[in-house]
C-alpha cells in the first residue's frame, strides 16, 4: 500500500512542471517506505540519495520560477524548503554514518511535511507563476 497518492484535487499547483515533480517525489518516498527498516542498508541508501537529491533540484526549479515571477512569499517559502533540506541532510549523515535508520517514521514525517506543504504553501505561487506565463 502506498504512502502517498497524489490527486489532482488535493495537490495540484496549476504549474505542470511542479506537479510532476510532486508526483516523481510521492513516488519515490513510496519506494523508500517500502524499503524503510530493511537489512539492504546499500539499496536504502542509494533511495535516501536519489529522494535527496532530487528534492533539492525540485525546490531550487520552484524557487527559480518564484524568483521569475516576484513571488511575494519567495523568502518565506524558501526558508521552508531550506529548514527540510537541512533536516534530510542531517538525517543523510547520520544514516551513511550508521548512526540513525530510514525507517516508517522516517518516511511518514517527510510524507506528512508534502502533504502539508503541497496544499497549503506550494498551491499560493501558482496564481503569481501562471501570471508570469509560467504553466
Amino acid at each position: 500500500m502506498s504512502l502517498l497518492t497524489w490527486t489532482k484535487e488535493q495537490f495540484a499547483t496549476n504549474i505542470s512542471q511542479h506537479d510532476r515533480e510532486h508526483q516523481t517525489i510521492f513516488d519515490m518516498v513510496n519506494k523508500l517506505h517500502e524499503s524503510a527498516g530493511g537489512t539492504d542498508r546499500s539499496a536504502i541508501g542509494k533511495q535516501l540519495d536519489a529522494l535527496i537529491a532530487y528534492v533539492a533540484e525540485h525546490f531550487g526549479a520552484e524557487e527559480s520560477n518564484m524568483i521569475k515571477s516576484d513571488y511575494a512569499d519567495y523568502p518565506q517559502h524558501k526558508q521552508e524548503h531550506d529548514k527540510l533540506v537541512q533536516t534530510c541532510l542531517d538525517l543523510q549523515k547520520a544514516f551513511h554514518a550508521g548512526e540513525a535508520e530510514i525507517n516508517r517514521e522516517t518516511t511518514t514525517f517527510v510524507a506528512d511535511w508534502l502533504v502539508n506543504h503541497i496544499p497549503n504553501i506550494d498551491r499560493r505561487y501558482g496564481p503569481a507563476m501562471n501570471g508570469a506565463g509560467i504553466a
